[in-house]
């Protein structure tokens, strides 16, 4: 039995060793979302191990008290049935899944990003007439672009809020798919091109924090950090004023220049921007000549734009926005680019390879994917529309 005593205590000891390097932020949050999802996680947590620690305490017990060299143990080799067995086995866990079933169900409702806030903290409402702060996300190839349309400033890779006040988060992203994340703030949330989601958070704090993507979005995408700064209502309205003074303005040019791949960008601040420029990001239309995301949803929306709409397809082209300037982002390759893949072609389950593989090699069988602008079929019949 001592030895067994001792063993449980290393088992409980050892998870220590793996934490102990590890930053612990998500569990000592700063604002009330995190905290509320930080209870959480504690809770479920707890709930689970109910029924996981008497499961391999008993396991334990039962290999050390059965055991070959035991035989003082009761040996029942025909012993098949137990009803209280059966319910204790039966019973518990399926109270536990009820329990995570009504918190699950609770939380998913009350901590949906999308829902405006109703506290500043388990202690404290928000006033009727406070007013959120808010602050419009792009995520860029590969830093953050920040606009606080009721300020009439913007930034790069920095960003500030006071301290509980409610902050209204619009999210999108002008190429591939990212995820805004501040730990000590609140969970993370998707930034899609073409998509608008939304984040409601609060920092409670003041203090500087780590912000960064949790989705990978490429080469750079380990340096696509930004810092945070909770600050006290003096201390943002000193914010925005130096945003102010040593910003520059944030026009379409300027932008289009910004949105160019790049790693490792500096702070940057923009004391004005366009008003409508948010906007056409969201639209996927802030490059010169392409027609907004909205016009078209209101053009099908309408039954289509006749004949006249062939001419949207080279409007509607995105993907390749650089490519005729001849910017490509590091590991682009085939065939947008048509440079050559990294890697070797893959081998079928003959040996052969997929490339040489019948209707495989598709532009030297002179086929193309729909749209591709290599000789190929038109556009989708929406784009197209000559009813």
């Amino acid at each position: 039995m001592p030895k067994l005593q001792k063993f449980s205590r290393l088992l409980l000891i050892l998870p220590l060793f793996f934490l102990a390097g590890c930053n612990m932020v998500v569990m000592s949050p700063s604002g009330d979302i995190a905290t509320q999802q930080r209870d959480l996680i504690i809770v479920s947590t707890v709930l689970m191990l109910l029924i996981i620690i008497p499961v391999i305490f008993l396991t334990l017990f039962f290999a050390w008290r059965y055991r070959r060299s035991n035989t003082a143990a009761d040996y029942a080799p025909e012993w098949h049935h137990s009803t209280r067995l059966e319910i204790v086995i039966w019973s518990a866990p399926l109270a536990i899944i009820i329990a995570l079933g009504a918190v699950t169900w609770i939380s998913t409702h009350k901590l949906d990003p999308y829902r405006p806030l109703d506290r500043i903290d388990a202690d404290r409402a928000i006033p009727a007439d406070t007013k959120p702060l808010t602050v419009e996300v792009v995520a860029l190839d590969w830093k953050w672009l920040f606009f606080y349309p009721d300020l009439g400033i913007a930034t790069v890779n920095e960003l500030a809020a006071p301290v509980d006040v409610p902050i209204d988060f619009k999210i999108t992203a002008s190429s591939v798919m990212n995820s805004f994340f501040i730990p000590a703030l609140a969970g993370q949330v998707y930034a899609m091109p073409g998509m608008q989601t939304r984040l409601h958070a609060v920092i409670n704090k003041e203090g500087e924090y780590d912000g960064f993507s949790a989705n990978y979005s490429g080469e750079g995408f380990s340096h696509m950090r930004f810092k945070f700064h909770g600050l006290n209502q003096q201390g943002f309205d000193a914010w925005v004023a130096q945003v102010k003074q040593r910003g520059t303005m944030l026009n379409r040019d300027a932008y289009l220049k910004l949105e160019k791949p790049s790693e490792k960008e500096p702070v940057r601040y923009y004391a004005g921007a366009d008003a409508d420029l948010y906007d056409a990001i969201l639209n996927m239309c802030a490059t010169p000549g392409k027609m907004c995301a909205s016009e078209m949803m209101h053009i099908d929306m309408m039954g289509g734009g006749g004949k006249e709409s062939e001419e949207n397809r080279e409007k509607l082209t995105y993907d390749n926005r650089h490519a005729d300037e001849g910017i490509v982002a590091p590991a682009a390759t085939v065939p947008a680019t048509g440079a050559p893949a990294r890697s070797e072609p893959a081998e079928s389950t003959d040996g052969n390879s997929m490339q040489n593989m019948p209707g495989m090699d598709m532009q030297h069988e002179g086929h193309s994917m729909p749209g591709s602008g290599n000789g190929g079929d038109p556009a989708p019949a929406q784009l197209n529309n000559n009813n």
